[in-house]
C-alpha cells in the first residue's frame, strides 16, 4: 500500500468517528459539502469522489454504509492484484469492514482501526478466518517470490492439505502440517516453484550499485540479475538499492529500485 488512505465523512453522525480514524492512520478527512462541519477537503458527490480516489489508487476508509462504497467503485473493478483497499466503518465506530483489497492492506488497516475504536473488524477473507494467515501477504521483511501461485496454494490448505515449512519463519508456525504444500523460507533461488511450492524470501540483502552517467537502465538491470543469479539468491531477498549521493538522480539506478520494488538509499 504505497499511498496514504483518505477517510471519507458523509454525515455529521459519523463525523467524530471519521476524525478518530484519521488520527489513528495519520490520514486526511474528506467531507461531504453541507453535511460535515470539519474536514481537510470537501466534495459535492460521494460516489464520484470515492470513484476518483479509487481510480487514482488511493486507499479509502469510508465512514458510511458499505453499499455506498460498493456502488461507487463497482464500475472500476478489474484486477484485485492492483486495486487499492476499500474499507467501510459504521457511523458509530462499532464495526469495520474490509470490502476490497484484504491482502493488499485492507485487513491490516481494519485491524488497526478496530483496535483504536474498540470495534469489531469484520474480516471475511478465508485464509485469515480459517488459518489466521494470508500466504499472499507475508509480514514486513519477507516477500513472496511466486505470488501468482498463492491462490491455488491457499485453496489446498483450506481443503485440508497441510504444508511443510522449510526454514526459519515463526509467522508460519501455526500452518497445518502436511505434505500437500511446501513453503520454503530462504533467500536461495528455487527451481521448482508452483502451486505446490511457495517461496518466501527474507529481505536481508542490501544491493550496492554505481554506474556511468546515463547508463542504459537495461544494462544495469541485466548486470544485477546476472550477479544475483551467480550468487544463487532470489531478487526478492533484496532489501534496498544503495548508491552514493552523487548518483541519487541516476535514471538507471532509480529504475532498478522501482523494478525490484525496494527503496533507493
Amino acid at each position: 500500500m504505497a499511498l496514504k488512505p483518505v477517510v471519507l465523512a458523509l454525515s455529521r453522525s459519523g463525523e467524530a468517528t471519521a476524525h478518530r480514524v484519521s488520527a489513528t492512520l495519520g490520514a486526511q478527512v474528506h467531507g461531504r459539502e453541507g453535511r460535515v462541519d470539519r474536514a481537510d477537503a470537501f466534495f459535492a458527490n460521494a460516489l464520484d469522489h470515492a470513484r476518483d480516489l479509487f481510480a487514482a489508487g488511493v486507499p479509502i476508509v469510508g465512514v458510511c454504509a458499505s453499499g455506498i462504497l460498493i456502488r461507487a467503485v463497482a464500475p472500476l473493478l478489474a484486477d484485485k492484484t492492483t486495486e487499492p483497499p476499500v474499507i467501510s466503518v459504521s457511523d458509530d465506530g462499532a464495526v469495520v469492514v474490509p470490502l476490497l483489497g484484504g491482502h493488499r492492506g485492507a485487513n491490516k488497516l481494519s485491524a488497526q482501526i478496530a483496535a483504536a475504536l474498540d470495534a469489531v473488524s469484520a474480516v471475511t477473507t478465508a485464509g485469515d478466518v480459517a488459518l489466521g494467515i494470508a500466504l499472499d501477504e507475508p509480514p514486513a521483511g519477507w516477500r513472496l517470490v511466486n505470488r501468482a501461485d498463492a491462490k491455488a496454494a491457499m485453496a489446498g490448505l483450506l481443503a485440508g492439505g497441510g504444508a511443510e515449512v522449510v526454514g526459519d519463519a515463526p509467522w508460519l508456525a501455526d500452518v497445518p502440517k502436511g505434505e500437500g504444500l511446501r513453503l520454503s523460507c530462504t533467500m536461495d533461488q528455487q527451481d521448482d516453484l508452483g502451486p505446490a511450492h511457495l517461496q518466501f524470501a527474507p529481505q536481508r540483502l542490501t544491493l550496492g550499485v554505481g554506474c556511468a552517467r546515463n547508463c542504459p537502465a537495461e544494462e544495469l538491470a541485466d548486470l544485477v540479475a546476472s550477479v544475483l543469479q551467480e550468487a544463487g539468491v532470489a531478487p526478492e531477498a533484496v532489501h534496498s538499492v544503495n548508491t552514493i549521493s552523487l548518483k541519487a538522480d541516476e535514471p538507471a539506478i532509480i529504475a532498478l529500485a522501482a523494478d525490484l520494488g525496494v527503496p533507493l538509499r
